[in-house]
Formats: C-alpha cells, sequence, structure tokens
C-alpha cells in the first residue's frame, strides 16, 4: 500500500521570485531535499501549476479585475522553477483557483494511486496551500503541511494559516519528522 505521495503546489518562477533571495533558495533546496525522500521511498511527486490565458478570462476574479498579469501559460513565469528537480514522468495538474482540487483531476490522480497520507509544499501558504489541505480535509484525506518547504508572500497570513491548520485538519512537520513517517 503506498504510504504517501508530495504534491507540490505553484513552485513556479512568477511566485518564486516575488520571495525574499534567502527564502527563495531555502524553500527551492528544502523542496528538492524532500524530492529525494519520497523517490527514495518510492512514493509519487505530484506537480500543481497555476496558468491562465494571456486575456486573463480563466483567472481568479481578483487576478481580473486587478489586470495581475501572473502565470500567463506558455511565459518564463508560469514554468516551474528550474531548480526543482522535477521529472518528465512526474504528474502536473493545471489549476486555475486556489485549491488544488477545484475544477481538476486530482482528485482521480489521488483515487488511483489511494495514498495513506499527502504531504503538501509550496506557495503561497496562506491561499493556495491552505485551501489545497482545506479540501483535502474535507475529503478525509490525512494531510501534512512540509513547514520547511512552503513559504508565502504574506509572512502574517502564513503565520496565522499554518496556526490554525497545524493539529487540526493537517499536521506541520519538518523534512526529517516527515522522512521518519513514511519510512
Amino acid at each position: 500500500m503506498l504510504t504517501n505521495c508530495l504534491i507540490i503546489i505553484d513552485m513556479q518562477n512568477d511566485f518564486l521570485d516575488r520571495l525574499e533571495d534567502d527564502g527563495r533558495t531555502a524553500v527551492v533546496q528544502n523542496t528538492n531535499q524532500l524530492i529525494a525522500t519520497f523517490r527514495e521511498q518510492g512514493c509519487p511527486v505530484i506537480w500543481i501549476q497555476t496558468l491562465f490565458d494571456p486575456d486573463l478570462s480563466d483567472a481568479l476574479l481578483e487576478v481580473r479585475d486587478k489586470r495581475i498579469a501572473v502565470a500567463i501559460d506558455g511565459t518564463q513565469g508560469a514554468a516551474i522553477h528550474p531548480d526543482l528537480q522535477r521529472l518528465e514522468d512526474d504528474t502536473v495538474i493545471t489549476k486555475k483557483r486556489y485549491s488544488a482540487f477545484f475544477n481538476t483531476n486530482l482528485d482521480q490522480v489521488l483515487s488511483e494511486l489511494s495514498p495513506k497520507n499527502i504531504t503538501l509544499a509550496g506557495v503561497n501558504t496562506h491561499a493556495c496551500v491552505r485551501m489545497t489541505a482545506i479540501d483535502a480535509y474535507q475529503r478525509d484525506m490525512r494531510v501534512m503541511l512540509a513547514s520547511d518547504c512552503i513559504d508565502s508572500l504574506d509572512a502574517e497570513h502564513a503565520r496565522i494559516s499554518m496556526a490554525y491548520m497545524h493539529e487540526k485538519i493537517a499536521l506541520a512537520m519538518t523534512n526529517a519528522e516527515i522522512a521518519a513517517a513514511i519510512a
């Protein structure tokens, strides 16, 4: 039985480039470390990528209303960060809203894998990570939050979100704690 899978949310240039250099470097390195741990255990890695049409017709209301050109399909900004160790045969799921479950095939992918737990990494803590964690919890999934591999542009809301989620809908764990849990 598959014990876990890693879901990496929105680790794209447009989002990571907005983080402080030290934060971006740390989250990328820590995520690569966690990816290696999952691969060593034979656990799948799933990538979630936000992509919007250039005219933003399919984007979130705020993005449309404010004409925020972010994660535009086909641009370098929308690409998964090149320093992350994504393999060609990893599953990549495109999303248009905060939650990786909303109008995507993530439910189907997870149903086929039947993991005991899912681990979330990515950006932004207070938006996409939180909404995906909540939606997973609503589906009776056990969720681990890879605290070493999650970052946000909004430190205050990220802190509040992690406090809200920890030991309620998910367990916030370090890479070392996750490695021990999935071994």
